[in-house]
C-alpha cells in the first residue's frame, strides 16, 4: 500500500512539474508575443496623450485601447529600456501589432502635437461663460463642456457627495469649476477640463470652510451656493463680508434672499432651454431660501467672505452702481427713502 502511495505521489509531482512548465512556457510566450507585437491587430488606433502624463497613465491608455495586453509588463519594460522617458502631449497612431520598441519610438513623434493654451477663467463666471471661453480658445467645444458638467457621478471628489440629486439643479458642477488661469491644451476632452477645474477647487478647500459648514449645519454645496450670490452682488472691494451678513440675516430670519442676480442666472438657463420649474428654483424672489444651486463659480475670496462675514443687523442694501459705495440698513422704511432719492429700479 505504501509503495502504491509513493508511486501516486511521484505521478502527482511529475504532473505538477509538467503543468508548471507548461504554464511558464505559455506565460513566457504570452509576454514575449506582447513585447514583440506578434498576433496583434494592425488596425490603427488614435491615442490622445496630454502633457504631464507619466508612464503609468500611458500604460493604462495602451491597455484600455488594446495596444498592449498587459500594462504592468509594458511599464516594467519601459523602466528597464527607457528610464526617464519624456512624454510629449499629442495625438498618436498606434496598433496592437507594434512591438514595445516600436511603441516607444512612436511615442517620441506625435502625429499632431497639442499646443498649450493659457486660459483665464475669471471669478464669478458662470458655466455658460466658461463654456464659451473654452470653445473660443480651442480647448474643447462649449456643448461638450456643458454636457460634461451634467453628471456629477463621473468625477471622484469628496465634496460631490454634498450635491443633491435634484431635477431642478441645472448643472450640478456649477460653482465648483474653480476660477483661475489654466494651462490647458487644444482639443482636450471636456472630461479632462472639468476634472482639472474640480481638482483645483478641491485643492483650495480649507479647514475653515469645513468648520463653518459643520458649525452652521450647512453642506459645502450650500456654502458655495451662498458664496456665488455674494460673488455676483459684490461690485467693489471690502463689502463682500457685509453683503454676506445681509443674506445670512435674511436666511436666519426665514426671509427670502430676493437677489436680482439670481433672476439673471435664471434668464440664462431659460435661454439655454431649461424649463420654468428649473428657472424658478434659482429665482430667490420665488424660492424660500437658497437657490437650487450656485449661480456662478466664486473665488476663494468670496467663499471666505461668507465664512468670515461681518456681524451686523442689516437686512437691506443697494449699490450706487459705481462699484464702491453701498447703502446698508436694518430698516426697510429708511431703505425705501434712500432708494427713492436715486430714482432707480433695481433693488436688493
Amino acid at each position: 500500500m505504501t509503495k502504491k502511495n509513493n508511486i501516486l505521489k511521484a505521478i502527482v509531482i511529475i504532473f505538477a512539474v509538467i503543468i508548471a512548465v507548461l504554464v511558464g512556457v505559455v506565460g513566457y510566450l504570452y509576454v514575449s508575443n506582447d513585447i514583440n507585437g506578434k498576433g496583434g491587430s494592425e488596425e490603427p488606433i488614435t491615442l490622445t496623450i496630454t502633457d504631464g502624463s507619466d508612464l503609468y497613465d500611458i500604460s493604462q491608455i495602451l491597455y484600455k485601447k488594446g495596444i498592449v495586453v498587459n500594462d504592468s509588463v509594458w511599464s516594467n519594460w519601459m523602466d528597464r529600456h527607457y528610464n526617464g522617458f519624456e512624454i510629449i502631449g499629442g495625438d498618436y497612431e498606434l496598433n496592437a501589432s507594434m512591438s514595445y520598441e516600436e511603441i516607444a519610438q512612436a511615442l517620441k513623434n506625435p502625429v499632431v502635437t497639442r499646443q498649450s493654451i493659457s486660459v483665464c477663467i475669471p471669478e464669478g463666471y458662470n458655466i455658460f461663460q466658461i463654456a464659451r471661453t473654452l470653445d473660443e480658445n480651442g480647448v474643447c467645444s462649449a456643448d461638450d463642456f456643458l454636457n460634461a458638467c451634467k453628471n456629477k457621478d463621473d468625477y471622484d471628489y469628496s465634496f460631490i457627495a454634498d450635491i443633491p440629486n435634484s431635477t431642478t439643479i441645472a448643472y450640478p458642477l456649477e460653482g465648483f469649476l474653480f476660477p483661475a488661469t489654466y494651462d490647458f491644451e487644444e482639443n482636450m476632452t471636456a472630461f479632462e477640463v472639468v476634472d482639472t477645474m474640480l481638482g483645483a477647487f478641491a485643492d483650495r478647500i480649507s479647514d475653515s470652510w469645513r468648520a463653518y459648514c459643520t458649525d452652521n449645519n450647512m453642506t459645502m454645496y450650500e456654502l458655495v451656493t451662498l458664496a456665488s450670490v455674494v460673488e455676483k452682488e459684490t461690485l467693489g472691494e471690502g463689502v463682500a463680508e457685509r453683503i454676506a451678513s445681509v443674506f445670512i440675516n435674511r436666511l436666519d430670519n426665514g426671509q427670502q434672499l430676493q437677489s436680482d442676480v439670481t433672476i439673471d442666472y435664471g434668464n440664462a438657463l431659460r435661454e439655454n432651454g431649461f424649463s420654468d420649474e428649473v428657472v424658478f428654483s434659482y429665482n430667490t424672489y420665488k424660492c424660500k431660501a437658497l437657490p437650487s444651486g450656485p449661480i456662478c463659480n466664486p473665488g476663494v475670496k468670496n467663499i471666505d467672505a461668507v465664512v468670515n462675514h461681518e456681524d451686523t443687523n442689516y437686512f437691506y442694501f443697494f449699490s450706487y452702481n459705481n462699484g464702491a459705495d453701498f447703502y446698508f440698513t436694518d430698516n426697510y422704511t429708511d431703505f425705501q427713502k434712500e432708494w427713492a432719492k436715486l430714482g432707480k429700479t433695481n433693488t436688493n
